[in-house]
């Protein structure tokens, strides 16, 4: 039997948690987590989450460092929204025990970082801000009404006359609800080379395609420019560092981002993991240097606490010099298409957080945006539950129709995750996409004992797809047999599988 204003929420990040808590002051509330609560994106947050709040800084001049980082493809009511509800959702993350480092003066201490034109970026911990805002969520989530199962797979929507009734289970189960919540995270687990949890592998966008609901932009995976690379892992490196003085050196040890950008190492971070990527190209070398050694060791170890105790536990010191950093596939900026409330074009369905392509990001995700967009999406969207409005309406644009085998799994997660680096990375052509592509026939029609493996492949050739189709480069997409941006293609690429 139905229960009457029942939520389900797929994900536990920020986006999860915050409209989890939001939507259990009116109605039931089920959280459904695959894994356990601290196992998230949020969790992993090192530099901070962005806003305007000091009387040198404004939402309209957020906005304008947003959109020119977007490389033309940022929606701008999107933007505006982000922006100007950033100061009531860090309110929010006060009220509920986030507590963000302060000056001696008493003032935010506030960072910056790339592509923003001043310090607006707040943090916790010094660079452990995603551990507490995750730890602060869990401790409201754990207080609050809510219906929290961890360690549980959705396999699949439920669809009934076109509306997303509830979500099926691995265990078989199906929890009907009137409103579901996609908040499952990003795609960086696809990846063998990523700075994500190994269960960031984009479900909610295979979720959200099977249950014939848009997605755009697939193709704009941003690779953060700088991971400390081990074996088949990668350890985030804070943008941060860069807002403080550290250097981007090559193999020979020469700085060269001043000759790519005027902004030199605080360039987007699509400029700077081109460029670290065509050095270690050109000089045949599978890393470049990030240098800070010129700062005081007491201060980076205050001030970077997290980096310094990672880095040193995997062989590297960054008080005493360079260490070798590499791009690491990090944030999608594609997903399941929502207006600026939540809203897919499935009637019941809402998604938001890194799951969702609001538009706020276009083409390339300006440094600390994503917590933000989590938080003031999150609470839009829930707030259009409340209304109980309807689907968003379709976006503008061509409309490309998929025609899918309904199963395909890769045979393994190796096996999925070296396409992925290998054919569909940081630079691609047509060749490889291909490739990727020919792969995926192949496991065409194959089913997998786990769900979320079935989920990433379809996912995975989604990606693939988009990435083909986009014959340029702009922001996070790099084609190398077409390394132009084209004018031609400042438009959204929209997706949607054909209906049986």
């Amino acid at each position: 039997m139905r229960v009457r204003n029942h939520v389900l929420v797929i994900g536990s990040g920020l986006a999860g948690i915050n409209a989890a808590l939001l939507a259990s002051q009116f109605a039931h509330v089920t959280l459904i987590s695959k894994s356990s609560l601290d196992e998230t994106n949020t969790q992993r947050a090192q530099g901070g989450i962005a806003a305007a709040i000091t009387l040198l800084d404004d939402p309209d001049i957020h906005a304008a460092d947003t959109i020119r980082a977007g490389a033309g493809l940022c929606d701008p009511r999107a933007v505006k929204t982000l922006t100007s509800e950033a100061r009531r959702a860090i309110d929010r993350l006060v009220d509920l025990g986030v507590k963000f480092d302060h000056r001696t003066d008493g003032h935010p201490d506030l960072a910056t970082e790339g592509a923003h034109s001043i310090p607006r970026v707040l943090h916790a911990g010094g660079d452990r801000t995603g551990l507490h805002i995750q730890t602060a969520l869990i401790q409201r989530l754990q207080a609050a009404e809510v219906d929290v199962r961890t360690e549980l797979t959705v396999s699949d929507l439920a669809i009934d006359a076109g509306r997303c009734v509830g979500a099926v289970t691995d265990k078989h189960e199906t929890v009907q609800a009137d409103a579901v919540v996609l908040a499952t995270g990003g795609a960086g687990a696809l990846y063998r080379t990523t700075t994500n949890p190994g269960n960031a592998t984009a479900d909610g966008l295979a979720l959200a395609a099977r249950a014939g609901a848009v997605l755009r932009d697939l193709e704009f995976v941003q690779f953060h420019p700088t991971a400390l690379i081990g074996d088949n892992s990668a350890f985030l490196i804070s943008e941060a560092l860069r807002g403080e003085g550290a250097r981007l050196l090559d193999a020979a040890g020469q700085r060269f981002m001043p000759a790519v950008h005027p902004d030199a190492e605080l360039a987007p971070r699509s400029v700077v993991a081109r460029a670290i990527t065509e050095s270690m190209r050109t000089q045949n070398s599978d890393h470049v240097w990030l240098d800070i050694s010129h700062l005081d060791a007491d201060y980076l170890q205050q001030r970077f606490p997290g980096v310094y105790r990672g880095a040193l536990e995997r062989g590297h010191d960054i008080t005493a010099g360079p260490i070798p950093v590499a791009p690491a596939a990090h944030y999608h900026m594609g997903g399941v298409y929502t207006d600026i409330d939540g809203r897919t074009t499935v009637s019941g369905l809402y998604a938001a957080g890194e799951c969702a392509s609001t538009g706020a990001h276009g083409a390339n995700r300006v440094a600390s945006n994503s917590l933000l967009e989590a938080a003031v999406f999150s609470a839009r969207t829930v707030d259009a539950i409340r209304k109980q409005t309807g689907p968003a309406e379709q976006p503008n644009g061509a409309l490309r129709s998929l025609r899918l085998h309904p199963n395909c799994a890769a045979p393994t997660w190796a096996s999925l995750r070296a396409t992925m680096n290998e054919h569909v990375g940081i630079a691609r052509d047509a060749d490889g996409l291909q490739t990727a592509l020919s792969q995926f026939d192949q496991w065409s029609g194959t089913s997998s004992t786990d769900p979320s493996l079935s989920l990433a492949t379809l996912s995975a050739r989604l990606i693939a797809e988009a990435a083909l189709r986009r014959t340029e480069s702009r922001g996070s997409h790099i084609r190398l047999d077409y390394p132009q941006v084209d004018p031609a293609w400042q438009r959204n690429s929209l997706w949607q599988l054909a209906r049986e």
